[in-house]
């Protein structure tokens, strides 16, 4: 490398830094005010990683840039030093940085999803690049690349698998970049103010202690990321699948309510009854043919009876195939708890899966007519399986999302299926004010995962409703990560992880507004029933709360519907429906009543 030397009387020939290493190096005031700029700037991304898109895409940018320059722009020093093929992979690695910023840049309409894109992308390149230079480097300097090039290569995988976590983490893990760097930064300029060497850098014996740090903290990379690799794979593994029952058969009937499958089902079933999963042709609307899955379970003593029906609606499992309770757990995932109590009283228990859970969505979420319809046509099918009698008479019992889907079954039944004898509707903790129940669910402890199932099935059945109008950019990937998982599925964790993360709603705006609102409204099941209907609802209920289900009664009565109303006193959401509930035997004798023709009770006054 050339060298110029100036002269003076006293000291002779002394060397003076080229001007490329002057070009290289920042003088050390501009370099710690850049550096404490990092630190405040990683220090409020990490706090507040969900706070700001716009901050977050250009903190991703900001990242990436600064990377692929440090890479491309070495100090004179170190690339004169430094192997030619390392040197090479040190081009490729800024290269890749600066095309991750270039993506961001270019793509920012498409949102956070680029971001995770061009981010796991990144760092797997960058990965594969540290481990191809570790073959080129040695002692400890081979450890460090082969160590980080694993760690990158991992969190770029989990980056792309998990894009919900990815949004959060994210910004934390380039928030704590940039407060390293600002550290890092500092620290050199500090040493530079100091004049700890003429040209600014490192002498040999604190370049080895940093080979050695930065090798400590590769290895706990390392260590994290093969932790949380394990532990998406365990996650993963235990998520719930349909098996091949539930795929509808190539020649499937246009005629609602008729059977295509059964066959007999054992688990979690009580001892003296018989049971049968069924799939069967249903309608989404009108003129939506669809197929549904369902549980059909007799005494065992009775099979050969006419006997009565007790058609079950159940409660929130998700809102994607796998979260059917015939997949999942057939009576604790539909929140039933009472399968004995049915059982002893001689009753049949007909529970419909609702289309798009065990069968191919979309999922009727909250949506009336899809739900209603599930639950006729599941009645109906039940009647076609051989060795089993079912009498005329059905009561329909619901919780919570089936408390609606089984208002709306009182609604249709009279013109949808007009054979069927609907004795009694029972809905408990009923969402039957819509409108009310999304304004509530920002108050309810992940009460997010709700609100994905709504917006999700909503957006994928209504052209004029969509995530870009009701969610915001940052959220999209949240919500859409949690629709896709039921409550029984332990990658919910994450969800509830990532919403306890979040420090703002996931709604762009207010949620009952426009065409959404429009449709909640369509939803709300305010129409007439001819059938006696018993509403219950928990005076403690967190979700569906106590003023929003009695505003509902009170519609109802004003518009001249006969209902039963009864608070339980202490009891929230779903112990409303647990074995101890006052509910329950109440449920049961009332159901007695109804198959006996005994006189209603109406609480409207």
């Amino acid at each position: 490398m050339q060298r110029f030397y100036s002269r003076s009387k006293n000291t002779g020939a002394r060397p003076v830094v080229d001007g490329r290493n002057r070009m290289n190096r920042l003088p050390w005031w501009l370099g710690a005010l850049l550096a404490l700029a990092l630190i405040a700037i990683g220090g409020w991304l990490t706090l507040r990683p969900m706070a700001s898109l716009a901050a977050l895409l250009l903190l991703i940018v900001v990242g990436l840039l600064v990377a692929g320059v440090a890479e491309l722009l070495a100090p004179a020093a170190e690339r004169a030093e430094e192997d030619p093929r390392r040197r090479r992979f040190r081009l490729l690695r800024g290269a890749a940085y600066i095309l991750g910023a270039i993506a961001v840049v270019a793509f920012t309409g498409l949102g956070v999803r680029v971001v995770i894109i061009a981010v796991g992308v990144s760092l797997i390149v960058g990965g594969i690049l540290d481990l191809l230079e570790a073959r080129a480097s040695r002692g400890v300097e081979r450890w460090n690349a082969a160590l980080g090039g694993v760690a990158s290569v991992a969190f770029g995988a989990l980056a792309l698998l998990w894009p919900d976590v990815s949004v959060i983490l994210i910004g934390v893990f380039f928030g704590i970049r940039l407060i390293l760097l600002g550290g890092r930064l500092l620290g050199r300029s500090v040493a530079r103010a100091r004049g700890r060497d003429d040209e600014g850098r490192d002498t040999p014996r604190t370049s080895g202690r940093r080979a050695w740090l930065r090798l400590a903290g590769n290895a706990l990379a390392v260590l994290l990321a093969v932790a949380l690799v394990a532990t998406s794979f365990v996650i993963r593994r235990g998520a719930p699948e349909p098996d091949e029952f539930y795929a509808a058969p190539a020649d499937v009937p246009a005629e609602p309510g008729r059977l295509l499958k059964a066959e007999p089902y054992t688990r979690e079933i009580p001892e003296g009854a018989s049971a049968w999963r069924i799939l069967y042709t249903t309608t989404r609307d009108e003129g939506q043919p669809a197929v549904a899955s369902g549980l059909v379970v007799v005494p065992t003593d009775q099979a050969g009876d006419r006997i009565p029906v007790i058609a079950w609606a159940h409660g929130t499992t998700g809102a994607v195939p796998g979260c059917a309770p015939t997949v999942t757990e057939p009576f604790e995932s539909g929140a039933f708890f009472n399968i004995d109590a049915v059982m002893e009283n001689g009753w049949a228990f007909v529970a419909t899966d609702y289309v798009g859970l065990g069968t191919e969505g979309p999922h009727p979420y909250l949506i009336g007519q899809g739900e209603g319809r599930s639950v006729l046509d599941a009645i109906r099918a039940a009647r076609e399986l051989d060795d089993v009698e079912l009498g005329e008479q059905t009561v329909v019992w619901g919780h919570s999302q089936g408390g609606h889907a089984a208002l709306w079954t009182g609604m249709l039944a009279p013109t949808y299926a007009p054979e069927l004898a609907i004795e009694g509707v029972a809905a408990l903790a009923p969402a039957s004010n819509l409108p009310a129940l999304i304004d509530n669910l920002g108050n309810v402890t992940a009460g997010e995962l709700f609100a994905a199932f709504v917006i999700d099935s909503y957006a994928a059945i209504y052209d004029d409703v969509s995530y870009e109008e009701y969610v915001r950019p940052g959220a999209q990937p949240i919500v859409e990560e949690m629709a896709g998982r039921c409550l029984a599925d332990r990658r919910t964790l994450i969800s509830v992880g990532t919403i306890f993360a979040l420090d703002r709603t996931i709604w762009n705006g207010d949620p009952n507004r426009g065409a959404l609102a429009q449709r909640l409204e369509e939803n709300t099941p305010a129409g007439p029933i001819e059938a006696p209907l018993l509403i219950g609802q928990g005076a403690d209920d967190q979700l569906v709360v106590l003023p929003a289900q009695e505003a509902f009664v009170e519609e109802r009565c004003a518009a001249g519907q006969q209902v039963d109303f009864r608070v339980y006193e202490g009891r929230d959401h779903v112990p409303l429906v647990e074995p101890d509930s006052p509910a329950i035997p109440e449920l049961v004798e009332w159901t007695q009543a109804r198959l006996q023709g005994e006189p209603v009770e109406n609480t409207c006054g």
